[in-house]
């Protein structure tokens, strides 16, 4: 009798652990196979969440198929502590064990809300958009201009109080240091006074991350120290018998070709031109440094230059002076810093507007004049419409 009942127990024991382990291999491939979703989903991750409760989320959303595989897993994995704060995009047919990793893995979010600060030449706007995950694509759904006393839309007041909306501050190549501070004063997500302007040219133009309550000193500083970097690369590789005594000379050429052309594939020629004229011991005659002379980069013209602006001495006018202006006129983006020290070889003397956003170029004075009654022409027709 006892050698049945051990024999029955030893059988069910053997079931048991059949089943037990059978069950276990269901629930891993359960966690590891694809998943339900046939759309990507943005999944956001408040701060102070716990993996249970993003896994309930997640059920509920239709992208696991069982919240409590999920959580096992997790802990199974060691990653239940590791929950990063965030939006994070879940592909289509992700397993758990992918979403457990993009959850986890932290970084820069790569989906939900954003609020973009935009520091252009002519404007200072701030952005806010959504992420859609059935398309990939962010959608805008408020704009104002920094500098409006205007209240702000709906939209971005609600963006702005989500835990997890990403910031970001994006200088444009080509504007002035006081444009940059004049611009980190008004944005709100921002704190700490800054000591001035610095000085021109020294900050890198580029798209920055920053966070709620991240100092602007801070940010400045980050900058300026891009900018280091890039101008002391440039200099190193730079290329030989060019006309500047200093790497400041360098900088200087380069906010002049990042105001004179907004064409990428120019910044070469044009800094060729200015190259050849300074071997020639000719003058530069740029309007952009006149301007900044009127200006001092606090904003921009509005207007046509006066021709007895472009007869009067200041220290940055050009026209008058020999040689290069005293400091940078713009902050310089990479591009143009790497033409300033590696021009295109050409006989280029002169150049002028073609009127398809880029310029013509020419050796000789003829040529130039050439150009110049085309430009002329295209002025007077579109005047005339």
């Amino acid at each position: 009798m006892w050698k049945a009942i051990a024999s029955n127990a030893l059988t069910l024991l053997i079931v048991g652990l059949f089943l037990l382990g059978g069950l276990v291999m269901w629930g891993k491939e359960q966690y590891t196979g694809p998943g339900p979703l046939s759309e990507a989903v943005c999944v956001r991750v408040e701060p102070g969440s716990r993996m249970g409760r993003v896994a309930d989320n997640l059920a509920e959303q239709g992208a696991v198929t069982s919240a409590s595989i999920m959580r096992i897993g997790a802990d199974y994995a060691d990653k239940t502590d590791q929950l990063k704060a965030g939006s994070f995009l879940v592909p289509p047919s992700s397993s758990m064990e992918d979403i457990v990793d993009i959850i986890t893995r932290g970084g820069a979010n790569s989906c939900g809300s954003q609020i973009i600060y935009r520091i252009g030449i002519n404007s200072a706007v701030a952005e806010a958009r959504d992420f859609d995950a059935t398309t990939g694509r962010y959608v805008e759904k408020a704009e104002f201009d920094l500098t409006s006393d205007a209240a702000k839309p709906e939209d971005f007041t609600r963006l702005r109080n989500l835990n997890d909306t990403a910031y970001r501050v994006v200088v444009a190549e080509g504007v002035t240091s006081w444009q940059v501070v004049d611009a980190l004063a008004r944005i709100d997500v921002l704190e700490g006074e800054l000591p001035g302007v610095p000085e021109e040219g020294s900050l890198a133009p580029d798209s920055y991350e920053v966070r709620v309550g991240d100092d602007r000193l801070a940010l400045i500083q980050k900058m300026q120290s891009k900018q280091e970097l890039l101008l002391a690369d440039a200099w190193a590789n730079r290329a030989e018998d060019l006309p500047y005594d200093s790497i400041d000379e360098a900088l200087i050429m380069a906010s002049i070709i990042e105001k004179e052309t907004g064409q990428p594939e120019e910044r070469r020629q044009v800094a060729s031109v200015f190259v050849n004229r300074l071997r020639q011991g000719m003058r530069l005659q740029t309007d952009p440094t006149v301007i900044y002379g009127i200006t001092n980069g606090q904003g921009v013209l509005g207007r046509g230059l006066r021709q007895s602006e472009l007869r009067g001495e200041t220290p940055y006018n050009t026209y008058v002076i020999d040689g290069l202006p005293p400091t940078p006129i713009a902050n310089p983006g990479r591009a143009s810093i790497e033409a300033a020290l590696d021009p295109d070889e050409t006989d280029y003397i002169f150049f002028v507007a073609d009127g398809t956003g880029g310029h013509a170029f020419a050796v000789t004075l003829a040529e130039h004049n050439e150009n110049v009654a085309r430009w002329r022409q295209i002025e007077a027709e579109r005047s005339n419409n």
